[in-house]
């Protein structure tokens, strides 16, 4: 049967505290004055006047000071300072009535001292018994999970408190490496060392371990999250400094480990004169600014405060989105603040659109993020992926000459080195269109920058993996040996921006992936981390098995960023710059004139000779076999045929 249908208001809450204060205040007087062998209604009957002063100003000063908004459940270390100050009130006006209104008793002190002691004892021990009461309910009607926490340190600390003052986690034992802190006990836990974790894990029955390590890099947490590994729990984190110093997260929103923690990549500080070199005070103009690696370029540039800001994407929903953070971003810099932003709605392959764009806004520099970059999509759709990727960076570097941009950085990608995909060879492709440019004497500095797979961006491995695990499994890898250099999305902008302030003309940068990872090894610490085990011919009764369901069109077993060995460093750790052969535009000029025309007609074979002529390495591995589509282009009919691809014919191998 319940009792109540709802909770008691919190107004109703805070004048029953005031009641029981009131009732406290009143036993502590009487009980100072038996003690002291008085009678305090016997001194005078001004005494009552005295006592209903007291508790009447008390209840004023402990509203003002905020004791009744503190939570009985959740009081600590602040709570008891404010109630001691609260008492000291209390018994300083008792003292001042007494003066006030001249009523003699003689032993003063003694009745101050002794009514703070009673006082102190009544409101704080009531309130702290209160908590133990309600912690005991709680706790028994409400079981919580039992965890290990790892990191014994402040950020520990804070966690232990945060989460004994809720009802979802019990945190039973710390593991710290540090040698001082073993066998030492905090907040009533004891501190134990990496090597107990087996046994506490079984003792316990723990299946979560919370690490509380934000300061340390990602090198030591990788380390850390290798030794965890083997045991059958899930291991979540606190959210690192910065996070929690923003005031974004509080130290008990712990949550799954970030994949730059698997990968153990630590981040070298951006330079800040390469940061602000091509966007402090100038126009900035970025295509493709609403894809994932674009809108993480928008936001850093935002941060390095340009003169305007011109995002530009056919993609009309993901640029009305992208564009309302930005003007968030930008209120929150100050009033002192004048960033102008525009939104533009367009394509990169429109000459006279995007001069207009350039010119209007007196663009200075252009990020070229706009791009085909799905590998099978652009292997379906080959001619698209040509016109998009290469005539979309053609238009945009013209346009830019013509209107005296002054520099030009093109994103391109891994898989323009030696592409064994369409989508690659289109990227290398225009990479040797700006190579050309710049060797045929333009006025604006074009340079490329060449990285890995992005984590967090669009088509991103890592959170499929988590949703097919949550799921359940299978989890699926292409095949076994499959390797891919990973970075952060917002390592990766911040290194393209530097790497175009270093520009000098036809750059072609590479960036630091540190080591590549096998894929499979990723999805096996990903399944062990988030507390289940591997189901293979090791272990039958795993909870997650991994299928290999083979590499798709055009992907390679491993990557590489060079075309070349021949690299230099640059005053960034972190950037090379490559040293590659590149065609003179008079010899790369027809071959262009050729493809467009190709584009126009729809004449696949033809957009493919083209590829195979000017992209050095160029050997698709895989065609796409999946749909029987017709059409009809330049006066020609192609016919119906299982190995014809949406739109285009399927390559028969044959160059």
């Amino acid at each position: 049967m319940q009792i109540f249908s709802r909770p008691f208001s919190r107004a109703l809450k805070r004048a029953f505290l005031v009641l029981a204060d009131s009732v406290m205040l009143t036993l502590a007087l009487i009980l100072t004055f038996s003690l002291l062998e008085k009678d305090f209604f016997a001194v005078e009957q001004k005494s009552i006047l005295v006592l209903a002063v007291v508790i009447a100003v008390s209840m004023i000063f402990y509203t003002k000071l905020g004791l009744y908004r503190a939570l009985v459940l959740y009081m600590g270390l602040q709570s008891s300072l404010l109630i001691v100050q609260c008492v000291t009130i209390s018994a300083l006006l008792l003292i001042g009535s007494y003066f006030v209104f001249q009523i003699p008793s003689g032993g003063e002190v003694a009745i101050l001292a002794l009514f703070w002691m009673m006082s102190l004892l009544f409101i704080g021990g009531s309130r702290f018994a209160g908590k133990l009461v309600l912690r005991g309910l709680i706790h028994n009607f409400r079981p919580k999970e039992p965890v290990i926490i790892y990191g014994a340190g402040s950020s520990g600390m804070q966690l232990v408190g945060s989460l004994q003052g809720g009802d979802q986690y019990l945190p039973v034992a710390f593991v710290d490496d540090g040698h001082e802190m073993l066998g030492n006990t905090v907040h009533g836990i004891r501190v134990y060392g990496p090597r107990s974790l087996s046994e506490l894990t079984q003792s316990y029955g723990v299946r979560k371990i919370l690490l509380a390590i934000p300061s340390a890099t990602h090198a030591e947490r990788k380390e850390i999250i290798n030794r965890l590994e083997h045991l059958p729990v899930h291991v979540k984190t606190v959210p690192d400094l910065f996070e929690m110093v923003s005031g974004k997260l509080g130290v008990d929103q712990v949550r799954d480990i970030d994949i730059e923690d698997l990968l153990g990549r630590d981040t070298v500080p951006p330079d800040p004169e390469l940061l602000d070199a091509c966007i402090l005070n100038h126009s900035v103009l970025i295509t493709g600014a609403a894809g994932s690696i674009g809108a993480e370029l928008c936001r850093q540039i935002i941060a390095a405060r340009p003169s305007k800001i011109i995002i530009l994407d056919a993609f009309e929903f993901g640029l009305y989105e992208l564009e309302n953070e930005l003007l968030s971003m930008i209120k929150l810099l100050g009033e002192d603040v004048n960033i102008q932003l525009i939104a533009c709605l367009g394509s990169v392959c429109n000459a006279t659109f995007l001069g207009s764009v350039i010119n209007s806004y007196g663009v200075e520099t252009i990020y070229h993020v706009a791009a085909y970059k799905q590998v099978p999509m652009v292997e379906k759709n080959i001619v698209e992926g040509a016109r998009n990727n290469v005539f979309g960076t053609l238009v945009s570097a013209q346009a830019a000459e013509r209107y005296g941009v002054k520099n030009f950085v093109f994103i391109s990608t891994d898989k323009a080195v030696r592409p064994t995909n369409f989508m690659g060879a289109t990227k290398r492709l225009s990479e040797l269109v700006l190579q050309a440019l710049a060797k045929d004497g333009a006025k604006t500095c074009f340079s490329m920058v060449r990285f890995g797979n992005v984590l967090g961006s669009s088509g991103s491995v890592v959170p499929l993996f988590r949703q097919q695990i949550t799921e359940g499994g299978p989890v699926t890898v292409t095949h076994p040996e499959v390797t891919r250099y990973f970075m952060t999305v917002q390592e990766a902008a911040q290194l393209v921006i530097q790497a175009g302030s270093m520009a000098q003309g036809g750059d072609v940068f590479v960036l630091d992936m540190s080591e590549p990872i096998r894929i499979v090894d990723l999805a096996r610490k990903m399944v062990h981390l988030m507390g289940f085990a591997v189901r293979d011919e090791k272990d039958y009764n795993g909870d997650i098995p991994i299928e290999y369901i083979g590499l798709r069109a055009g992907e390679k077993l491993h990557e590489e960023l060079l075309v070349s060995e021949s690299v230099t460093g640059t005053e960034h750790p972190k950037i090379m710059r490559a040293q590659e052969e590149a065609f003179d535009w008079q010899v790369l000029e027809p071959y262009l004139d050729r493809l467009e025309a190709a584009c126009q007609q729809v004449d696949l074979d033809e957009v493919k000779d083209i590829l195979f002529a000017t992209i050095e390495g160029f050997d698709p591995e895989f065609c796409v076999q999946e749909s029987n589509i017709t059409y009809e282009a330049s006066g020609k009919t192609r016919e119906n045929d299982s190995k014809v691809t949406p739109l285009f014919q399927k390559f028969d191998g044959v160059r």
